[in-house]
C-alpha cells in the first residue's frame, strides 16, 4: 500500500481529499528505529515533524513507566510539534519500527483543521486516561465488557408459569430475573418486579408470570462496556439487562451487582434512599451523599458526560421525591401541572458545582379558583428540599418559586414568543436558560408544545443574530499561544474559570446552531450532532467542538473530584500549575478550538469582533 493510502485509513487524515494525500505523501519521511532506540525524549527537544507508526510499536514513557503502546496507524509527536515544546513523554521504538514523518509545516495545517484538532483534542484526553490507568493499582472494571461479566447461561421459564412457581424458581437457581420466550422476541420478570406487582397488590400465586413481565426486553450486545452498560441501567430506571452474542443468542443476564456493586457510594444506591425517603429531611439526607457518588464514578474513568447526566438524573430523583411528599401534605393538585428542569439540569449536564433552575407550568381549568397558591406552595417545598440536599437557589431567581417561572402552559408560550419579538441583549439571555428545558415530571405534557414555539426562532433573523451575540460574549482564555490567561486579582487570582471560559461558550453555540437547524435535542453534544446531521453546522467544526468540551468536563470533574475528597467545597476555578504539562497543552487546544468555532459563528452571521 501506498503512503497517501495508508495514511487515508487514520484520524485525521482519513477526511482529507485524494489529492491532498498525496501532496502530503510527497512530502514524507521514512524512518526506522530499532527495538530500544529512544525516538523522542521527555523534557528534550521539541519534535519537528509528525509521526505516524507505519509498521512496529512504540511505547509512550512517563519517568520510565509504561503509559500505552501505539501501533500501526497511531500517531505521536503532535503535542510537542505544535506548541514548539520539549516532549511531556518519552517515545521509544518497542520493537523494530518504521515511521512515516509527516513534516511541521505540513503537519500544522493538517492538525489545524476542525477534524485535525478534534483528533489531538481526543487523543490528549485519551492520553491523559491512560496515564491515570498506568497509576491505578486495581484495573478499570469500568473497561470490562459485560460479556466478561456473566457468570451463568440464563434461567427461562414458559409465560404462563404461576408467579408462584416463577418465584420457587427463582429462588432454587439464586437468581434475580427470569427469561421468558414470547411471540417476536423475550420478556423479563425480575424480583422487584414480584414485590411490586404481585405481593404489595396481593395478586394470587395462579396469576401468570408473563403478565407481569417486561416484553420486549431491552438487550445489550456483550461487547458493551460495563461503564456504558451502568450508565444505561441507572438511566432506564432498571437492574438487569439480557446479553446477548454476535449472533444474536442471549448468553446471560447482567445485574446491576455485576456492574459497580452495591456499595454506599454508587449511583444506584442513592437514587435508592431517594426514593424510600419518607420525608423532605431523608430526600435531603440522601442527595447529600452526591459528592461522594461523583467522586467515585470519576475516580472509576467514567465518561464525564455520563457523570454529568447521573448527577442530573439523581437530582430529577430528589425532584419527583419532594413533589411526591409536597402533594401527600397539601393535597392533590388543582389541574395538570408540568415540573420543567432548564438550563444545564435540562442538559444533563450538572456537575457537582450546580444551582436551581426550574420551572412550574400548568393547565387551570375554567370556573375553578386559581391554582397558582397551590402550586406556589409546591415550589416552595421542593426548592427547599434541594437547598436542604446542597443544591443551592439560582442567584438569578430562574426558579418556580418566582411567578414569572410558575404560569400557564400558553404563558410560557407567550413568553417564549415576546422574548423573539424584543430581540435585545435581556430577552436573549433569559432564552439561553428557558430555551433549555426538560420535563421532569407531572400529568401535563409541556414538551411538545414548548418545542414547536421554540422553533419559530428559525424564522426570526434578528433574535437568531442577538442569540449568536450572546454566544460570542465571552472568550475562551487562549492569550498567547503558549499561555493561559488567568484571574488577575481576587479570590481565585491565578486560575482560569472552566465553566465561564469554555463549557458555557460550547453550550451557547451548540444552542445557537440548534435553534437555527430546528432541532429539538437537549443536550449539548446531541445538539451538535443533531445540527450537523441536519447541514446546520460542518461535521468536523461538531466534532471538534464536542471532543472540547469533552476534554473541559474532563479536568473540571477531576478538578472537584480532588475538591470533594479534600473536603473542600467544589469550584470551576483552575489552577494551570496544578495540572500535568499533557493537560495544560489539551486546554490550550480545546480554547483554540472553541476560538476558531465562535470566529466561524461570528463570519456567518456577519458579526464584527469587540
Amino acid at each position: 500500500m501506498d503512503i497517501a493510502g495508508f495514511l487515508g485509513r487514520y484520524p485525521p487524515f482519513d477526511a482529507l481529499t485524494p489529492q491532498h494525500l498525496a501532496e502530503i505523501a510527497g512530502s514524507v519521511e521514512i524512518e526506522h528505529f530499532a527495538a530500544g532506540v529512544t525516538i523522542l525524549q521527555q523534557g528534550g527537544e521539541p519534535a519537528t515533524a509528525l509521526y505516524a507508526v507505519r509498521k512496529g510499536a512504540v511505547a509512550l514513557l512517563d519517568d520510565g513507566q509504561l503509559l500505552d503502546l501505539l501501533v500501526e496507524g497511531e500517531l505521536f509527536g503532535q503535542f510537542s510539534m505544535l506548541a514548539e515544546e520539549s516532549p511531556t513523554l518519552t517515545v521509544r521504538a518497542q520493537e523494530d519500527t518504521l515511521c512515516y514523518l509527516v513534516p511541521a509545516e505540513v503537519a500544522d495545517a493538517i492538525l489545524g483543521s476542525h477534524a485535525g484538532m478534534a483528533f489531538v483534542i481526543g487523543s490528549m484526553r485519551r492520553r491523559i486516561a491512560s496515564a491515570i490507568d498506568a497509576a491505578a493499582d486495581t484495573p478499570d472494571r469500568r473497561l470490562a465488557t459485560i460479556g466478561e461479566l456473566v457468570r451463568r447461561e440464563v434461567v427461562t421459564t414458559p409465560p404462563n408459569t404461576p408467579v408462584a412457581d416463577a418465584a420457587a424458581l427463582m429462588a432454587a437457581e439464586r437468581v434475580s430475573s427470569l427469561l421468558l420466550p414470547m411471540d417476536g422476541g423475550w420478556a423479563i420478570v425480575t424480583d422487584r418486579d414480584l414485590r411490586t406487582k404481585v405481593v404489595a397488590v396481593r395478586a394470587g400465586p395462579e396469576l401468570a408470570v408473563g403478565d407481569i413481565a417486561t416484553f420486549p426486553a431491552r438487550m445489550l450486545p456483550a461487547q458493551t462496556l460495563a461503564g456504558e452498560a451502568l450508565l444505561s441501567m441507572f438511566a432506564d430506571g432498571v437492574h438487569h439487562y439480557p446479553v446477548t452474542d454476535p449472533g444474536g443468542k442471549v448468553v446471560g443476564v447482567v445485574t446491576d451487582t455485576d456492574l459497580m456493586g452495591l456499595g454506599r457510594h454508587t449511583p444506584f444506591a442513592a437514587k435508592s434512599a431517594i426514593e424510600r425517603a419518607s420525608t423532605g429531611a431523608d430526600v435531603a439526607e440522601a442527595g447529600r451523599e452526591l459528592p461522594q457518588v461523583v467522586t467515585t464514578m470519576v475516580e472509576a474513568r467514567a465518561d464525564p458526560i455520563d457523570v454529568g447526566r447521573v448527577v442530573s438524573l439523581i437530582v430529577d430523583a430528589m425532584t419527583e421525591r419532594l413533589l411526591q411528599l409536597a402533594i401527600a401534605e397539601h393535597g392533590d393538585p388543582p389541574c395538570a401541572w408540568a415540573w420543567l428542569a432548564l438550563g444545564s439540569a435540562a442538559r444533563h449536564e450538572q456537575a457537582l458545582r450546580t444551582d436551581q433552575d426550574h420551572a412550574l407550568a400548568f393547565d387551570p381549568v375554567d370556573g375553578r379558583p386559581d391554582p397558582d397558591p397551590y402550586f406556589a406552595q409546591m415550589a416552595e417545598f421542593v426548592t427547599a428540599g434541594l437547598e436542604a440536599a446542597g443544591i443551592p437557589r439560582c442567584n438569578g431567581d430562574a426558579m418556580a418559586t418566582h411567578p414569572a417561572m410558575r404560569r400557564p402552559l400558553d404563558g410560557f408560550v407567550d413568553m417564549f414568543a415576546e422574548w423573539m419579538d424584543r430581540a435585545d441583549q435581556q430577552a436573549t439571555v433569559l432564552s439561553s436558560i428557558g430555551y433549555d428545558f426538560r420535563q421532569v415530571s407531572g400529568p401535563l405534557d409541556a414538551e411538545p408544545v414548548l418545542v414547536e414555539a421554540v422553533r419559530r426562532a428559525r424564522a426570526r433573523p434578528i433574535f437568531l443574530r442577538q442569540l449568536s451575540r450572546r454566544a460570542l460574549d465571552l472568550s475562551p482564555p487562549t492569550g498567547f499561544f503558549r499561555d493561559l490567561v488567568v484571574q488577575a486579582k481576587g479570590e481565585h487570582a491565578g486560575h482560569l474559570d472552566i465553566k465561564h471560559g469554555g463549557i458555557t461558550i460550547v453550550n451557547n453555540l451548540a444552542r445557537v446552531w440548534a435553534v437555527r437547524t430546528g432541532v429539538a435535542a437537549k443536550g449539548t453534544i446531541a445538539r451538535l450532532d443533531a445540527a450537523a446531521a441536519a447541514g446546520g453546522l460542518d461535521a468536523s467544526v461538531a466534532g471538534e467542538l464536542s471532543e472540547a468540551f469533552h476534554f473541559l468536563w474532563d479536568v473540571r470533574l477531576r478538578h472537584q473530584a480532588d475538591q470533594v475528597k479534600a473536603g473542600v467545597a467544589p469550584d470551576d476555578f483552575i489552577d494551570p500549575k496544578e495540572l500535568a504539562s499533557f493537560s495544560r497543552s489539551g486546554l490550550k487546544e480545546a480554547f483554540r478550538a472553541i476560538t476558531r468555532a465562535q470566529r466561524l459563528l461570528r463570519s456567518e452571521e456577519g458579526l464584527q469582533p469587540r
